[in-house]
């Protein structure tokens, strides 16, 4: 699911432009998340910024240490807003040349493999960001999936319209989220900005899921006829283990865990946009 299908962190309401009447902002390293998407999206928490505060609130960190953390996330959400850009005007530039899909993911695959195999660092990101390393780590790990053990290994599936379709939602929903921790960490949210951040995601999560799930099932067929990424007994580990049964299972667990993701990320959008306290209850 978008990002990946876990559930998110808990949001808080992502500060806005300071003015005259508003108290002295935290400092900047105490401000970012990495909370994502679902598979399609990283959205996934697609509504959330996440509380971002140094460990133990940065109390023992010397200065030294936090300038250091605060100047690499934000060299961090800058590079990954502008290669999603990239990769978005890429997508652009070859539609408008060819007129046709097919070939695009081919031509975009480098640029796309690079800045998402990148964001494994914000499992890295967890040791001084305020955030879940499972979460941050589930939601990570499935975009790798997608986009090393589906699209990249399954060529045959490359110019399915669900490939086109799960990246664009992937490219405007990074855009829009690195853009939010970018700003925000610079104290300079505008609106338009958070506002994208906690809207887009009605629309672009359950299309983003839709994406994936069509282009895991065209993947079955191939998967099943190659046999492969499966290992089949007898051997000397005796162990045994079928992809395309792996995949059905991947399939199935967007529909438990979807309805609980997207109905968060509403919950938190109400918190942030309209000020609503939300009292989630215990499992």
């Amino acid at each position: 699911m978008g990002r990946a299908p876990e559930s998110a962190p808990a949001v808080s309401a992502a500060p806005s432009s300071s003015s005259s009447s508003v108290p002295p902002r935290a400092p900047v390293y105490q401000r970012l998340a990495s909370a994502r998407e679902p598979m399609a999206s990283s959205e996934e928490d697609g509504a959330g910024s996440g509380s971002v505060e140094e460990k133990e609130a940065g109390k023992k960190a010397p200065r030294w240490r936090r300038a250091v953390t605060t100047a690499w996330l934000i060299f961090y959400n800058i590079a990954m807003s502008a290669g999603w850009l990239v990769l978005a005007i890429a997508m652009a530039r070859f539609y408008l040349e060819n007129g046709t899909h097919k070939g695009l993911y081919k031509s975009i695959q480098k640029i796309l493999k690079f800045f998402q195999t990148f964001a494994l660092l914000e499992i890295v990101h967890c040791a001084v960001v305020h955030t879940s390393v499972l979460v941050t780590g589930v939601q990570v790990s499935s975009r790798i999936f997608m986009v090393w053990f589906i699209t990249h290994s399954i060529k045959q599936i490359q110019n399915e319209e669900s490939v086109i379709l799960f990246l664009v939602v992937w490219t405007v929903t990074e855009i829009t989220r690195y853009s939010f921790y970018t700003f925000n960490m610079l104290n300079h949210l505008p609106y338009f900005i958070k506002w994208a951040r906690y809207n887009f995601f009605i629309i672009l999560y359950p299309v983003g899921v839709v994406g994936e799930l069509l282009t895991i099932y065209a993947a079955l067929p191939y998967v099943k006829r190659s046999g492969m990424f499966s290992v089949r007994l007898p051997n000397k580990y005796n162990i045994s283990f079928d992809y395309y049964y792996f995949l059905l299972v991947v399939m199935a667990s967007y529909v438990p865990l979807f309805p609980q993701l997207y109905f968060h990320m509403l919950r938190q959008r109400r918190k942030v946009l309209h000020g609503e306290v939300i009292v989630e209850k215990d499992d």
